[in-house]
């Protein structure tokens, strides 16, 4: 089994890279390669500024489609969508590759699904697995894996993916190339008003409620998925850029002290974060709510407390014991993650003593 030691001290700094489909694509939906050798270029400028990079990368499925002449918008049918990725996969690294090795950057692929980190084991083992890639000074190239997911083993966006990868390399910052400036106050697609928020240390209900939902029909993610990223590695000290990926040097200038686009801190970590707890985080899909009272919600937040079956007002899903399930408060805003102690069908009856143990309970700040 996977060693649970701790990351030694490193000479460099990592940086997990996301790139989503609409940044990565030209007008016609084609993978846009001179928009990746000006990426390669600026990765090869932060890497001798001592950085080391990890790239989520979407793309593959639009890479497919024109690979095989399909019309360049997202199939209907799951047998198509899956052809896609599969030859996709190949045209994406391919383009990777190409642009990546006249700088002596040797590039990797990583495909994942949920099925590959929802086992503890397993997660260990790409933990490890990403971390030698980087002493390695190999550029992993990661996305799901499209060619065999299904609904119940998807990430469903590549945003998570990226903080799922960010926590299991021990990265130092997430960036976010999106079509996007960063957060705003609001809409700026409909509210002229609309500023660009450049600083967030804490992501409150009010700012996830300003949040919408996925607005492309290339891409799978919406600022929603952005801001939930950022809780999850807030939680664990990772701080995130989210930008323009088509701004000049957004690379370059989102790995910067000063960063452009909005930069979420993950300073100030109150509490050790251990493996195992960024494992329930991220490695495995939630299967169920719990609707916490205020006093229990206090007790788990300020007290550090295990969450008690009696502090549970409601029981959303249906689920296991070792189930992943999100704790939310009387606002329904999701205050912790953890791993049921029972089921739910348990809980419901009043069997139950401890919902979820506090040393399986993870905070979101």
């Amino acid at each position: 089994m996977a060693a649970e030691t701790s990351a030694n001290a490193k000479a460099y700094k990592t940086a997990v890279i996301k790139i989503g489909s609409n940044t990565l694509t030209d007008d016609e939906g084609k993978c846009d390669r001179a928009y990746l050798a000006d990426l390669a270029h600026q990765v090869a400028r932060v890497r001798r500024e001592g950085w080391r990079v990890i790239i989520v990368s979407s793309g593959a499925i639009p890479c497919g489609l024109e690979a095989l002449g399909l019309p360049l918008r997202r199939p209907d049918d799951m047998p198509t969508v899956q052809a896609a990725a599969s030859v996709g996969q190949r045209a994406l690294l391919a383009a990777y590759d190409q642009v990546f090795s006249p700088y002596g950057m040797l590039t990797s692929l990583v495909l994942l699904t949920r099925r590959d980190t929802a086992d503890r084991n397993a997660y260990l083992h790409a933990r490890d697995t990403f971390r030698r890639l980087v002493e390695l000074n190999a550029v992993p190239i990661v996305n799901e894996n499209d060619t065999v997911s299904v609904e119940q083993i998807k990430f469903g966006d590549n945003d998570t993916l990226a903080a799922l990868v960010a926590c299991l390399a021990n990265a130092d910052r997430v960036v976010i190339l999106s079509d996007i400036d960063g957060l705003y106050t609001s809409n700026p697609k409909t509210d002229p008003s609309a500023r660009l928020i450049k600083r967030v240390d804490r992501i409150t209900p009010e700012i996830l409620a300003g949040a919408s939902g996925a607005g492309s029909a290339v891409g799978s993610g919406g600022m929603i998925t952005k801001l939930t990223s950022a809780r999850v590695l807030g939680a664990a000290g990772i701080p995130l850029v989210i930008c323009s990926g088509r701004a000049e040097d957004a690379v370059v200038r989102s790995l910067a002290d000063d960063p452009i686009g909005t930069l979420f801190t993950g300073a100030d970590v109150p509490h050790e974060i251990t493996p195992r707890k960024l494992w329930i985080a991220l490695g495995d899909s939630v299967k169920g709510t719990l609707l916490v009272d205020a006093g229990a919600a206090r007790a788990i937040v300020e007290d550090g407390a295990s969450l008690l079956a009696v502090g549970v007002k409601n029981v959303e899903g249906e689920f296991e014991a070792e189930d992943v399930v999100d704790v939310v408060d009387e606002a329904g805003f999701v205050i912790a993650r953890g791993l049921a102690r029972c089921s739910a069908e348990s809980m419901r009856s009043g069997k139950a003593d401890i919902a979820v143990h506090r040393d399986e309970l993870i905070l979101f700040e």
